[in-house]
C-alpha cells in the first residue's frame, strides 16, 4: 500500500498547531509543515513533533499550498490547515485506505467550532471538503484566497468516515480581523477577474447573506454564536463588494 503525506501551511498558529499535530500521530512518516514567517513560536512547537518544518514566503493560499505540496515525499496528499485536527474515526479511516486509483479524491466532513461552540447549523453546518488527493492528477489553483482544487472531469469522489475538527476562530476579535483580511483579498481577486460590484449588491447581498445563514439554514439554532456567525459573514460580504467598487473607481480615476 502506498503511503501518503500530510501537508500543512501556517503562520502564527502556536495556539492550535500542537493540537493538530497531536491528532496526526502515527498516521504517516511524512508530515510537512510549511511556515510563512511565524513570530509566535510556532516553529518551536512543530519541532517537538515528528514533523518536517520548512519555511518560505507567503504567496497567497493557492500558490503557497502548491509549493508546500511539492515538498512532500508521497504523491497522495492530505491537505490541512494548522487549526484543523482530526478525530479518531477519521484517523482510523485514513489508516486503512488503499490508495489504488490516482483519479480518486476523498471528501471529508468537518465539524467547525467558534471558540468552544460546535456550529451545527448556518454557514458552517454540514460542512465538507475534498482534502485527500493524488498530486499527479489534482492541484490547487493560484487564487490568493478561497483557493480551490482543480479536479479532472472523470474524478471519483469518495466520502470517508470521520471528521476534521476545525477551530475556526478563538474569539470575536480574531474573527473580525480574518473577515477584514478575507474581504480585502477576495475583492482584489474579483477585481482581477473583471467582476464588478453595484449599488444594489452592496446594499442587498449582505442582508440576503444574513437571512440565508441565520434563517433558511437555521443558524439561530446555534444560539448567540449562530447570530454572530451570520452577522460576520454579512459584514464580510458588505466589505468585499464595497472594496471591489472602490477598486474600480480608483481605476477609472487613473484612466
Amino acid at each position: 500500500m502506498p503511503g501518503f503525506s500530510i501537508v500543512i501551511i501556517c503562520r502564527n498558529e502556536a495556539a492550535t498547531i500542537g493540537r493538530t499535530l497531536e491528532s496526526l500521530k502515527g498516521l504517516t512518516d511524512d508530515i510537512i509543515v510549511y511556515d510563512n514567517g511565524s513570530t509566535d513560536g510556532t516553529q518551536h512547537i512543530v519541532r517537538e513533533y515528528d514533523a518536517i518544518l520548512h519555511e518560505g514566503k507567503w504567496e497567497g493560499f493557492g500558490k503557497t499550498k502548491q509549493r508546500a505540496i511539492g515538498l512532500a515525499k508521497y504523491n497522495w496528499i492530505l491537505s490541512l490547515d494548522a487549526d484543523e485536527a482530526i478525530d479518531s474515526e477519521l484517523n482510523n479511516s485514513l489508516a486503512t485506505l488503499q490508495f489504488d486509483n490516482e483519479r480518486t479524491v476523498y471528501d471529508i466532513r468537518f465539524r467547525n467550532f467558534l471558540g468552544n461552540k460546535y456550529m451545527r447549523y448556518g454557514e458552517w453546518g454540514g460542512d465538507h471538503h475534498i482534502r485527500l488527493f493524488n498530486r499527479n492528477t489534482v492541484q490547487y489553483d493560484d487564487a490568493p484566497v478561497h483557493e480551490q482544487l482543480i479536479l479532472p472531469k472523470d474524478v471519483i469522489i469518495i466520502k470517508i468516515r470521520g471528521h476534521v475538527l476545525h477551530a475556526t476562530m478563538k474569539d470575536v476579535h480574531e474573527y473580525a480581523e480574518k473577515m477584514i483580511q478575507y474581504a480585502m483579498l477576495n475583492a482584489l481577486k474579483y477585481y482581477g477577474l473583471g467582476k464588478r460590484s453595484s449599488w444594489f449588491r452592496i446594499r442587498f447581498a449582505p442582508a440576503f447573506t444574513f437571512f440565508n445563514y441565520y434563517i433558511l439554514r437555521l443558524g439561530f439554532l446555534d444560539g448567540h454564536e449562530g447570530f454572530v456567525c451570520a452577522k460576520m459573514t454579512a459584514w464580510y460580504t458588505f466589505l468585499k463588494y464595497t472594496r471591489l467598487r472602490e477598486l474600480w473607481k480608483n481605476q477609472q480615476k487613473k484612466e
